[in-house]
């Protein structure tokens, strides 16, 4: 724990691969799901620096980095350039570098109908990777359901029929990935996951479930109005970033710009 009004140069506040000693999350979706020979943390690690160096804990106090683990930021004053901790610790800065992350889009979080339901699995955190692990031994040659069709959605579809479940996979794009991949690269990705027997519904999203008497998700509710079966569903719809701390300051500040800008009778453009 860092001493109370310990200044930095840099400060880094983020828990993700900015901050901490990392491993690489999206190895979550593909070799840790395998069904036999998976990687299992903590006995692989994957996340190099720029020089192939493994980023370890003690890569840090190597390169005169202090990492401040178990420290949770409660209050931030950007004008002070000060932060402080639940614990009451403060740390003030020349220069901040806000890595906060995101947090995964749960269903829950919009309004779906059922999405509360047991089997509806999602992959940001190691717990959640555990409990798709358990979810997939439990139900052998299940019906999955895969809602998405970017990086997590395409690895998890192959990841699931690498464990002999039968595969379904819903998004609204026209095609997967829409954002890097040409209508032509998707269609070379999207027939090869139908020779392998992955099923692809393009062009509408879900909109509830069903469930049994134990609250075990048993149905999968399109808008076009189809309705899959489903014993397992791995919701991939992206993420949110965490803006909770700071998002009030932030937008405080823009307002001071803003009347400083007008002050001058200046012309900016604010991000939105």
């Amino acid at each position: 724990m860092a001493a109370i009004g310990k200044h930095f140069k840099y400060l880094i506040l983020g828990g993700g691969v900015a901050a901490v000693a990392p491993y690489e999350r999206p190895t979550l979706s593909k070799a840790y799901l395998f069904p036999q020979g998976a990687a299992r943390l903590p006995g692989f690690h994957v996340c190099v620096g720029s020089g192939g160096e493994r980023l370890l804990p003690e890569w840090y106090s190597e390169k005169g980095i202090e990492l401040i683990l178990h420290t949770e930021i409660a209050k931030a004053e950007l004008t002070a350039r000060t932060l402080t901790s639940v614990a009451g610790a403060t740390f003030t800065y020349d220069n901040l570098i806000i890595a906060t992350g995101s947090k995964v889009t749960r269903l829950t979080d919009i309004g779906v109908q059922g999405a509360d339901c047991n089997n509806i699995f999602y992959l940001r955190e190691i717990d959640d990777a555990d409990k798709l692990v358990s979810g997939i031994q439990a139900r052998k040659n299940a019906k999955s359901v895969i809602l998405g069709g970017g990086y997590i959605g395409l690895e998890l579809g192959a990841a699931l029929q690498i464990n002999d479940l039968d595969v379904t996979m819903v998004y609204p794009e026209p095609w997967c990935m829409p954002r890097l991949f040409s209508p032509e690269i998707a269609a070379f990705y999207e027939g090869y996951y139908a020779i392998k027997g992955i099923k692809i519904i393009k062009g509408t999203t879900a909109v509830g479930f069903d469930s049994d008497a134990n609250g075990n998700v048993t149905k999968v509710k399109l808008k076009d109005g189809r309705v899959l079966d489903a014993d397992i569903v791995v919701v991939g719809v992206g993420a949110r970033p965490h803006t909770t701390l700071l998002k009030a300051k932030l937008l405080k500040r823009k307002e001071e710009l803003r009347l400083i800008v007008s002050s001058r009778q200046a012309s900016l453009v604010f991000m939105q």
